[in-house]
């Protein structure tokens, strides 16, 4: 009765924790389940370096799991060059500062084509409490770096990363020779990583760092006002199928990295030929395993 009632009682005590926020669109469905993660730095100092004034959201990935093939999970950059409804052309980051999530959600569903089914908003500074809760992870890239504006100091190699670390890697993008397309990279690999420390079998072993892990990934978990604690299960399973060998990884094809159209400085311009084959193979579970995209090839 105590092996049933733990996790039964752990479920519950997690469910309770959760804070929801209006979201979803309400548009129809697509086909497979799309969730829409980003990862939040509410600015207090005003208008930051490129021009967004307040919160946004430098973290934007598309986890979806289609009725029949591999996960996919895409990495879209902050810097994006997208129709915002009711705004016009402009970052796709804009969209958080402007209108919070339903606005984002509408721009992603907008330029996707697919429905969000669940949103999972996370604020910067909990990347620090999972990743210190998990015991810290191994982190791996492969040059030196000493960036002022992360502060991260990196030795070329893999090295254990604690949470304060970690949170530096997966925002250094000036010392980043891909920018902000590499560090799409090491946000997916820091997920990843602590992905597979939370999925250690010893952790069955430790209510004490169960407790310490939900606790500290729910104080700066926000989701939609539909997803409970199940539907989180559901993704992290999504998840480590689409990091695995059968899963998908990467950016949506991208045509020109340093787009600049006037009056929104530099951004990344999706490809228009070939984006729409694209999100539809993604929706349809037809991309072939491995990893997509990335910073045209010359």
């Amino acid at each position: 009765m105590l092996l049933l009632a733990w996790p039964i009682g752990l479920l519950v005590w997690a469910n309770g924790k959760i804070q929801h926020v209006e979201a979803l669109s309400g548009a129809a469905g697509t086909p497979g389940e799309t969730y829409l993660l980003a990862g939040s730095d509410a600015r207090g100092e005003g208008i930051s370096e490129d021009g967004t004034e307040g919160a946004r959201t430098d973290t934007i990935m598309l986890l979806h799991k289609p009725r029949s093939g591999p996960a996919s999970l895409i990495s879209l950059p902050r810097d994006t060059y997208a129709e915002i409804p009711g705004k016009g052309a402009s970052k796709l980051n804009a969209a958080y500062s402007w209108g919070g999530a339903p606005l984002l959600v509408q721009t992603v569903e907008q330029l996707t084509g697919l429905t969000v089914d669940h949103y999972i908003e996370i604020g910067f500074g909990g990347v620090e409490g999972i990743v210190d809760a998990v015991g810290g992870v191994e982190l791996c890239l492969d040059y030196d770096v000493d960036d002022a504006r992360s502060e991260l100091v990196w030795t070329a190699g893999c090295h254990p990363a604690d949470g304060p670390t970690a949170l530096a890697f997966s925002r250094m993008r000036y010392s980043d020779p891909q920018g902000d397309i590499g560090r799409a990279e090491r946000q997916r690999q820091v997920i990843g990583a602590i992905s597979k420390k939370a999925a250690d079998k010893s952790l069955l072993l430790k209510p004490g760092t169960q407790v310490s892990l939900i606790d500290a990934g729910l104080a700066s978990l926000v989701v939609d006002e539909k997803t409970g604690i199940i539907d989180l299960g559901k993704m992290a399973l999504a998840f480590r199928a689409a990091n695995g060998p059968g899963g998908i990884t990467g950016t949506p094809p991208i045509s020109n990295p340093d787009y600049r159209p006037g009056g929104v400085g530099s951004t990344v311009q999706l490809d228009p030929d070939l984006s729409p084959a694209f999100w539809a193979d993604v929706r349809d579970g037809k991309l072939p395993a491995g990893v997509v995209g990335g910073l045209p090839q010359s």
